[in-house]
């Protein structure tokens, strides 16, 4: 699969300028998002809100990836890097600002930000994932891959420690300041960052049918077609449980604001115990394989999690399972994503991967509407059992059916013949 490398001579530094831009600002968003998140958990204590913020957070996915395909395909990569993080560090003032005023913060604008940051994230992510492949030799991507899963990793296990020492001594408003900071300093690294040159950059989009053009791409890989409509199944039944988090640790097992910052960091410090595998030794010959064991030890973890008591305990039980399901979740993320890059060439890779996310995404919100009252009534202890159980399910799908079982193989195979 041609790639667009030579223009980018001196490839390895260039990635990670670029990968250290991306921790920076990433580390700052984040430590903003968990305060927002335990803002709204402390405050109201209620699990429908929780699902509804979530929900927010999700919708921009679902309903404009398939329409930020295309853009990302012919955009200048920069403008859409920088553009979502300067819209972000100007919702963060107007937040800021009214809780500075009000020393209170309005649910309804609450709600407002998350929807806005969550679709500058839907900028932002198909286009990291559609520039990768073309920033490195495609025998790298695998590790690239998995190194970007190391930054992102190492985000999430500074951002819930920073953010509950944080929350703990700082008002909200001034910490919300914090992604101002972020923005700036990765708009400035990201302004150093060498991209190669787009060759449609000037082409017109045509929105539906660049839509119709990453359908039909998509649905001609069998087996990624089954991969991704398994995804979706997958997205329906964990997203529910994944969105409580927080209220697992300070309603459950009667934990603290610290403590939901603990459990998030400890998740992630498996997530980059996982991804500096990948990172260095990340060359198999079917990723299928760690691909499924990351299924099944996510869904024990998930599973198990929802019988250990609500008590202190039980959350030391808790934590050792996130270890656990943090150390697995790399393997099925990140392999899935250089499968789907090496499966498609670069120069239409962001209208697929904008089908692929939304469809990926779109039970989501359907899970979400129902987790709130569902949590509220059988105990929100019960959505990661079920969270547990639907996502062993899924990886009994992907082995049962010969089509998702073997495409790794059957790519890599293509891939060889092609060189």
């Amino acid at each position: 699969m041609p790639t667009n490398t030579t223009m980018i001579p001196k490839w390895r530094p260039n990635i990670y300028l670029f990968l250290f831009g991306q921790f920076f600002s990433g580390v700052t968003s984040m430590v903003v998002q968990y305060a927002i998140i335990w803002y709204l958990t402390k405050e109201t204590g209620s699990a429908t809100i929780l699902s509804f913020a979530t929900l927010l957070g999700m919708l921009p996915m679902v309903l404009l990836s398939p329409i930020v395909g295309p853009f990302v395909d012919r955009t200048n990569k920069k403008a859409l890097l920088i553009v979502p993080d300067i819209v972000a560090a100007i919702v963060a003032i107007v937040l800021a600002v009214v809780g500075m005023v009000n020393h209170d913060f309005p649910i309804w604008l609450i709600f407002i930000s998350l929807l806005i940051r969550s679709i500058a994230q839907t900028f932002q992510m198909p286009t990291i994932q559609s520039i990768l492949p073309t920033m490195v030799p495609k025998d790298e991507l695998t590790k690239i891959n998995g190194q970007l899963g190391m930054v992102q990793s190492a985000n999430m296990i500074i951002a819930p420690a920073l953010g509950a020492f944080l929350f703990a001594v700082v008002p909200i408003s001034s910490l919300i300041l914090l992604d101002v900071l972020g923005a700036i300093v990765g708009v400035t690294i990201i302004l150093f960052v060498k991209f190669p040159e787009n060759p449609v950059i000037d082409e017109k989009v045509k929105i539906f049918r660049d839509m119709k053009f990453g359908l039909t791409k998509l649905r001609e890989k069998r087996g990624l077609w089954n991969i991704t409509l398994v995804g979706t199944l997958f997205t329906l039944i964990f997203m529910p449980a994944a969105s409580m988090y927080p209220l697992m640790t300070m309603s459950y097992f009667h934990g603290s604001v610290a403590q939901a910052g603990i459990v998030e960091m400890v998740y992630s410090i498996g997530m980059l115990a996982g991804g500096a595998v990948i990172g260095f030794f990340g060359n198999w010959k079917d990723r299928i394989v760690p691909i499924l064991w990351s299924i099944v030890f996510m869904g024990l973890s998930f599973g198990i999690s929802g019988f250990l008591p609500g008590n202190q305990k039980g959350f030391v039980g808790f934590l050792i399972l996130n270890a656990i399901a943090g150390l697995a979740t790399p393997f099925f993320n990140t392999l899935l994503m250089a499968i789907i890059q090496q499966s498609f060439p670069p120069e239409i890779l962001g209208k697929v991967l904008g089908i692929l996310n939304s469809l990926m995404s779109i039970s989501a919100p359907l899970g979400l509407i129902f987790a709130g009252p569902l949590a509220d009534s059988i105990g929100v202890n019960m959505l990661f059992v079920i969270g547990g159980v639907g996502t062993l399910f899924c990886g009994v799908l992907v082995l049962l059916f010969p089509s998702m079982r073997k495409y790794d193989l059957e790519l890599q195979a293509s891939l060889q013949s092609d060189d």
